[in-house]
């Protein structure tokens, strides 16, 4: 797997967990499905990605988007 296919599959996945925790914990972890969802927003426009500098940095190849 390539940085672009890693960075959407832990997106997806902190999305899910965090919609799961807001049924069955608190309705406030919907805050963090937001903060994804921006993270992700602004990463399509500025090709700046927080979790693309930390799997480059631990030696995940890069793919096309974050190079």
């Amino acid at each position: 797997m390539n940085i672009d296919r890693l960075v959407f599959a832990v997106a997806g996945s902190f999305i899910l967990l965090s919609i799961i925790l807001s049924l069955i914990h608190s309705p406030y972890w919907l805050f963090f499905t937001a903060f994804v969802g921006a993270n992700l927003l602004q990463s399509s426009f500025t090709g700046f990605c927080p979790m693309a500098i930390i799997l480059k940095k631990i030696g995940v190849r890069t793919g096309h988007a974050f190079s």
